[in-house]
């Protein structure tokens, strides 16, 4: 009798996943394999008993939302919500968004007006925050090499000593492309660009892949977060990996998601990203995401909120701009790494 309960449990389990609803939510490969993913998922399956969240990611945040596109342009794709488009792609992206109902999201009310603004129509909304810069590990690169300014990158004593990520894939990369334009012009972006790859030892593809990289010690400097201390400090009580900023400047990095036009479950991708900005999650951001919360009702972890640096001069394009001109920037850029 116990054997035939147990398989009549089983067919009654198998038919259920078998019938179960499932939620695609597109995003970047940090995301799952360092970020509050699986945390998200064990939540949201709890609240809605038969839903599947299923996460789909590739790559880095671009590599991943062209693979989305390329999928919705050849005819359909899985994607429902993605997640993790950067400022730099918002333009891009929310072609294929559709939008949401703020009724249906009830934590947007904690959500700051001003980040809200940044993105009007109505597509996407912010889910976390903060600023791309250069990172050294102070273990291994002297004091008297640590970059201060831009300028300080081009020293001769650097050369293989930076690891950057590529602006075609990454959003790191992406971003500090773009700090670039911002700091030295449409003329002189590109001239120092020329300089830099000099030092470079590697353009990886993603985030992932540069910071796996400087942690092995292949390179004492690479291109990441202004939250890189409170990680080392929280996560190994160590100060060893530390933030430099370039006369006070950072460049200022919002993170999106958006509701996949086509999706045929926009109830629960609205739910997804209620669920994204409720305090709980929020309160998870800064020390599983590394980055700073959106909602105003999430409290910072003293320790982060220590150590994390938030620059003087924050720099940034706004999303219009980029979208106007950005595959004009990368064409260039390309060209630079190819011919040098």
């Amino acid at each position: 009798m116990r054997i035939v309960k147990a398989l009549l449990a089983a067919v009654v389990a198998g038919a259920a996943a078998l019938g179960a609803e499932e939620l695609y939510v597109y995003t970047y490969d940090s995301f799952v394999s360092w970020g509050p993913a699986a945390r998200i998922e064990e939540a949201f399956e709890a609240a809605h008993p038969g839903v599947d969240l299923i996460w789909v990611a590739p790559g880095g945040s671009s590599e991943t939302l062209s693979r989305m596109i390329a999928e919705i342009e050849a005819g359909g794709t899985d994607a429902d919500v993605f997640m993790g488009i950067s400022d730099a792609d918002l333009v891009r992206a929310s072609a294929y968004l559709e939008p949401y109902d703020p009724g249906l999201v009830p934590n947007i009310a904690h959500i700051p007006a001003e980040l809200l603004g940044i993105e009007p129509r109505g597509m996407a909304l912010p889910f976390d925050q903060g600023y791309v810069a250069f990172v050294y590990d102070s273990t291994a690169l002297p004091e008297k090499l640590v970059p201060r300014s831009f300028g300080d990158l081009l020293r001769c004593e650097l050369r293989g000593k930076i690891i950057v990520q590529d602006p075609r894939t990454s959003s790191t990369g992406r971003a500090l492309l773009l700090w670039t334009i911002w700091r030295f012009g449409e003329r002189g972006w590109v001239d120092f660009w020329r300089a830099l790859l000099r030092n470079v030892l590697v353009v990886t593809k993603g985030w992932s892949e540069a910071y796996d990289m400087f942690l092995a010690g292949e390179a004492p400097i690479v291109l990441s977060f202004t939250t890189d201390t409170a990680y080392s400090w929280i996560e190994h009580r160590s100060l060893r990996y530390r933030v430099t900023l370039f006369d006070g400047e950072a460049y200022r990095f919002v993170e999106w998601m958006g509701i996949v036009r086509g999706s045929d479950q926009r109830e629960l991708a609205h739910e997804f990203m209620d669920l994204v900005l409720s305090r709980d999650v929020q309160e998870m951001i800064p020390t599983t995401q590394w980055m700073f919360p959106v909602s105003e009702a999430a409290e910072l972890p003293p320790d982060f909120a220590e150590h994390a640096v938030i620059p003087e001069t924050p720099a940034w394009l706004p999303p219009v701009e980029v979208g106007e001109e950005l595959e004009g920037w990368i064409s260039t850029w390309q060209r630079l790494l190819i011919r040098g």
